[in-house]
C-alpha cells in the first residue's frame, strides 16, 4: 500500500505559478508517478508522468507550461505549473502505479484544488 498526500493547491491569478507536491508513505522507487486533474463536470485526465528513471511525458494539458519531477530519496513528486490559465482550474491528483507479477498496483491521493481566477 502506498498512501499519497498532495499539497500546494490554492487560488492563483492567471499567469501565475503553483508548485504541487505529492508525498508518499513509502518508497516510490519502483513506481511510475503521475499527475492527473479533474475539472468540474469533466472526466479525470492525465497531465504528466515520470518513470522511476526520470523519463517524463506530458499530455496537451501539461506540455510546455508544466514540469514534473521526482525525488526518490524523499519519496516526493512535484508538479511545477507556470503561466496558469483559468482552464487549468481543477482538482489535481497524484498517482503511483506499477505492475508486479502481472498485477497492477494503482494508488491515488485525495487531490488538491487549484483555482485560477482573477
Amino acid at each position: 500500500q502506498v498512501q499519497l498526500v498532495e499539497s500546494g493547491g490554492g487560488l492563483v491569478q492567471p499567469g501565475g505559478s503553483l508548485r504541487l507536491s505529492c508525498a508518499a508513505s513509502t518508497s516510490i522507487f519502483f513506481y511510475t508517478m503521475a499527475w492527473y486533474r479533474q475539472a468540474p463536470g469533466k472526466q479525470r485526465e492525465l497531465v504528466a508522468t515520470i518513470t522511476s528513471g526520470g523519463s517524463t511525458t506530458y499530455t496537451d494539458s501539461g506540455t510546455e507550461r508544466f514540469i514534473i519531477s521526482r525525488d526518490n530519496a524523499k519519496n516526493t513528486v512535484v508538479l511545477q505549473m507556470n503561466s496558469l490559465k483559468p482552464e487549468d482550474t481543477a482538482v489535481y491528483y497524484c498517482n503511483a502505479w506499477n505492475t508486479l507479477f502481472g498485477r497492477l498496483n494503482d494508488y491515488w491521493g485525495q487531490g488538491t484544488q487549484v483555482t485560477v481566477s482573477s
